[in-house]
């Protein structure tokens, strides 16, 4: 008996579902007939408060294909109507990531996540944790005479990202201080009092603005980690170089938030180790 009570609830879930997401699109009975192919007849019967039936398989995915919604709520499995392309749409984005100090994007997601932790890969040194004269050199080259405008502009943003409720994790791949500390690769042509002062900021932030700014430095050569940013529990993002993948989806967030933990547990340096490497590196520039 029970069995034939919940078919009963399922078929009648489903005639609910279907004339919701016909009206919802404006479709008729004789519309949706034509978009699957099907006689009128049987929508109506699939819409009949006395039929304890289902449609079968095939119907049921193509009223779900033709209302943009998925089968799966349709039937009562899920509560999200969305078809499984629009979830995919809505879970991933891929946007430009233009060459700026802090552009729109990024500082909305840093609005949007106030009061969360944020763990965050860069790609090279954090901007936000860069001293005018770094900045100078690394973006002049790209914005020319609106350098140091841009600077000035960015300034309020980073001062903003600084003061937000959110606690910061930064983790770096020990090689990209060695490298800035040597002045080669990206770094080649980076003048020696550049480096100088930039490493007492580093070595100076990590300091005052501890525990709410954690740096932890891994190595590469038994950790990897592309640039990443997880933004609490609202989404995480991955960079490219050129776009912006952003995961909202609780699965791919998770994913990427243990990853940062692994770097954070296998860090050649802690937090409260990062200072006093800091210092010892300053001391090897020449």
């Amino acid at each position: 008996m029970s069995d034939i009570i919940d078919k009963r609830d399922r078929a009648d879930r489903f005639r609910r579902r279907l004339a919701r997401a016909m009206q919802a699109s404006g479709t008729s009975q004789s519309g949706l007939a034509r978009q699957i192919g099907a006689d009128r007849s049987t929508i109506s019967q699939a819409l009949s408060g006395d039929n304890a039936r289902l449609p079968g398989a095939q119907v049921v995915g193509a009223c779900a294909q033709a209302l943009g919604v998925s089968a799966d709520w349709l039937l009562g499995l899920s509560d999200r109507p969305e078809s499984a392309a629009a979830l995919t749409a809505a879970a991933l984005t891929l946007t430009q990531a233009p060459r700026a100090l802090v552009d729109e994007r990024i500082f909305g997601w840093h609005k949007e996540a106030a009061g969360y932790k944020i763990r965050h890969v860069p790609a090279g040194l954090p901007d936000m944790l860069k001293t005018q004269c770094m900045l100078e050199w690394e973006y002049t080259p790209h914005l020319g005479r609106t350098t140091a405008q841009a600077i000035n502009a960015s300034r309020d943003r980073l001062d903003w990202m600084r003061a937000a409720r959110s606690d910061y994790e930064i983790a770096m791949p020990l090689y990209e201080l060695h490298s800035f500390t040597a002045g080669t690769g990206y770094y080649e042509g980076l003048p020696c009092e550049t480096r100088t002062a930039q490493l007492d900021h580093l070595q100076d932030l990590a300091t005052q603005l501890y525990p709410r700014l954690r740096l932890y430095l891994f190595d590469a050569r038994q950790l990897y980690s592309a640039p990443i940013t997880v933004f609490g529990p609202l989404l995480a993002v991955l960079y490219t170089g050129g776009h912006y993948m952003a995961f909202r989806d609780r699965e791919r967030i998770e994913t990427l938030s243990l990853h940062f933990d692994e770097l954070v547990r296998q860090a050649a340096f802690t937090a409260r180790d990062v200072p006093a490497h800091l210092d010892s590196l300053r001391r090897q520039i020449k």
